[in-house]
């Protein structure tokens, strides 16, 4: 029988100090991600961990909003349709709700509607820029429309010592990432940078799993790839897997995109304490028959390869680029093509920081993933926890081919453990 959800209480937290009062402009790199939503995290604790007190948490919220008020405005739409944040004040959605669910009857490591419905609260309007659900006993924490881990970080320290001292004041500074006047995008750009995708319904349902590769298997699995770097190696593992199972005709072209992060790339290098996205859609692209042929090696080459193009004139040209096409406004739905895989990496992410109080998270993960052709690498458990140095590859796509992926992939693992 479906669990209800009982909201205990909704209310909104202003920061606790007066904040600007101003429309934050927003870089082209913000408004490529301004259509796509919340981002439904959720941070799950043991359930023989201290209680925190409800009181206190919204205290730290208060005390953190106060430096990173952005979360505390609302999106909107300028005379001329661009979309910008209304720094006005108004606060952030905290929700504190319980359940008869028991934690043992939810894999809170695998994103499901169950999650999403259970522990996201309803956002409501759209136009909050942050929205939390506290639960006095499982403690699931976040959900935002940005993975602010600065923001968590401080919230989490406000509300377990107290003290803001450590935390740094964000820069809020998007037009650090203006396009120039006029733009101009360097043609050898666009060979790197992902073209738009077309998103549309798939002919079949869509799964999502998670697969766990551990830390001695990441070892071989890095060194089978020369060396690469764990994101490189696993991306090629799953392009690699993923083109075999769907059958790709040889001579179709597939694509594995993912965001980089240009914070050290740009020059000068933008702030550490810079509050804001700050990430360009790069594309590896290969015929499907050189995908499924080559080396491992060969296949982290060729993302390990694009990377290494990205430069300051590569991020003013995405820049540049981003800001001629425009805002899309329309809402990401359905999946990719089968040719596209979209790899998006929160590791080394300071995820299992956030202690409340109550000691560091268990788990942390996407609440839902629903989108075909997206999977998400993550850490699975901070070093010496649980799962310490093993990464969780989170995987959406078509319901059909998820067993022969989950097959193969465990294949290639266990062969390259062999040599």
């Amino acid at each position: 029988m479906e669990s209800k959800v009982e909201v205990l209480e909704s209310s909104l937290v202003a920061p606790s100090e007066a904040a600007p009062t101003k429309v934050l402009w927003l870089s082209p790199f913000d408004l490529a991600l301004a259509n796509r939503g919340h981002t439904p995290l959720v941070y799950f604790y043991s359930s023989g961990a201290a209680f925190v007190d409800i009181a206190r948490l919204k205290e730290g919220i208060a005390k953190a909003l106060a430096a990173f008020y952005p979360f505390a405005g609302r999106l909107g739409v300028s005379d001329d349709g661009r979309a910008q944040i209304s720094c006005n004040g108004e606060g952030a959605l905290f929700v504190v709700a319980r359940s008869c669910i028991k934690s043992n009857d939810l894999d809170f490591s695998k994103p499901s509607p169950e999650l999403r419905r259970l522990f996201v609260p309803r956002v409501e309007p759209s136009s909050l820029t942050l929205a939390v659900q506290e639960w006095p006993s499982t403690t699931p924490l976040w959900t935002g429309r940005a993975r602010s881990t600065s923001c968590r970080h401080a919230w989490s320290a406000f509300s377990r010592d107290g003290d803001g001292a450590a935390v740094e004041v964000p820069c809020h500074d998007r037009t650090l990432l203006r396009a120039r006047s006029p733009p101009v995008v360097h043609p050898d750009a666009l060979s790197v940078l992902c073209p738009k995708v077309t998103f549309s319904e798939t002919s079949g349902p869509t799964a999502t799993e998670v697969f766990t590769i551990s830390r001695d298997q990441l070892a071989t699995l890095e060194r089978l790839c020369g060396g690469a770097s764990t994101f490189c190696s696993v991306s090629a593992l799953v392009w690699l897997c993923t083109s075999v199972v769907r059958r790709l005709p040889p001579d179709a072209e597939t694509r594995l995109s993912f965001p980089a992060n240009v914070r050290r790339r740009v020059r000068p290098p933008l702030p550490d304490r810079y509050f804001g996205n700050a990430l360009v859609l790069l594309g590896a692209t290969a015929a499907a028959r050189d995908v499924t042929s080559e080396s491992l090696a060969s296949v982290a080459g060729r993302i390990s390869g694009a990377v290494a193009r990205m430069d300051d004139e590569l991020v003013r040209s995405a820049i540049d680029h981003l800001e001629l096409a425009g805002m899309d406004s329309r809402p990401l739905r359905g999946s990719m093509p089968e040719t596209e895989l979209r790899v998006i990496s929160w590791l080394g992410m300071p995820v299992y920081n956030a202690d409340f109080g109550c000691g560091s998270p268990q788990v942390m993960s996407r609440a839902e993933s629903g989108r075909g052709g997206f999977v998400y690498l993550v850490n699975d458990g901070p070093a010496g926890h649980r799962g310490g140095g093993a990464v969780r590859v989170v995987m959406c796509m078509e319901a059909a081919n998820m067993k022969k992926l989950e097959r193969l992939l465990y294949a290639n693992i266990a062969t390259a453990s062999k040599l």
